[in-house]
């Protein structure tokens, strides 16, 4: 298929402003620039970036951010009846899983693909993708706990600290704390605050990666943009 097609069906743009951009240098195929009109490449298999992002070309590839409600199990199934993510994407169909997970008493970003390479990386701890959360506790809260998380803790399993701990509002006996780790261990972030003392009231994932949560209603899912698709394949080396 010819590449300026490609680019169009892609996304990226009107199949003249895609020959405008191949003519500007601003394309690279497998790592070679292409300056070359009607190019042919395999949609496939071929590596595709503008102006250094990956472009996503593969057919099928289904990539979702979710607002997974509290009481909601990160799962796509469930023998004992209790509502799952699945039930939340029925209109997309079949052969989707998701990235990671939230305990169902947690909200928040949860993405939902069929692209196994992305979410292998994503959830794999050499590639330290930053997830941030919105934590409420009780307060009033010691001075230090903040940077106490930051230098670290022992849990059960092992070592355990956050890249960022801030506090962002404190009134009417509670507190709440941004809280920014890379960590996927199961519910890492609530028993870091319980072992400092804090047990979670309640717990929200804002951002994965390069992906916010914004303004995304509870229970609905929205298609990633193609630069938050790019922005995940590059900080995941793909």
């Amino acid at each position: 298929m010819r590449l300026q097609k490609v680019l169009a069906a892609a996304g990226v743009g009107s199949r003249r402003a895609s020959e405008e951009m191949i003519d500007e240098g601003r394309v690279r195929v497998d790592g070679k620039v292409v300056r070359e009109q009607g190019r042919r490449v395999d949609p496939e298999t071929a590596i595709i970036e503008v102006d250094g992002a990956r472009v996503v070309t593969r057919s099928g590839l289904v990539h979702l951010a979710l607002n997974k409600p509290r009481g909601v199990l990160s799962t796509m199934s469930d023998d004992r009846g209790r509502p799952t993510v699945a039930d939340l994407l029925t209109e997309f169909g079949p052969g989707l899983f998701h990235v990671g997970r939230l305990d169902a008493d947690s909200e928040g970003l949860l993405l939902v693909t069929n692209d196994g390479e992305l979410a292998h990386r994503l959830t794999h701890p050499s590639f330290e993708v930053a997830k941030t959360y919105l934590v409420e506790v009780s307060g009033p809260m010691r001075r230090e706990v903040p940077r106490t998380l930051q230098i670290g803790i022992e849990l059960e399993d092992g070592p355990a600290r956050a890249d960022s701990v801030r506090v962002i509002d404190n009134a009417n006996g509670r507190v709440m704390l941004e809280v920014i780790i890379h960590e996927g261990r199961k519910r890492i972030v609530r028993r870091m605050l319980e072992a400092v003392g804090y047990p979670v009231h309640r717990l929200v994932r804002t951002q994965l990666g390069p992906v916010t949560l914004g303004t995304l209603r509870a229970g609905r899912p929205r298609h990633l943009s193609r630069g938050e698709i790019g922005a995940l394949y590059r900080d995941v080396g793909l």
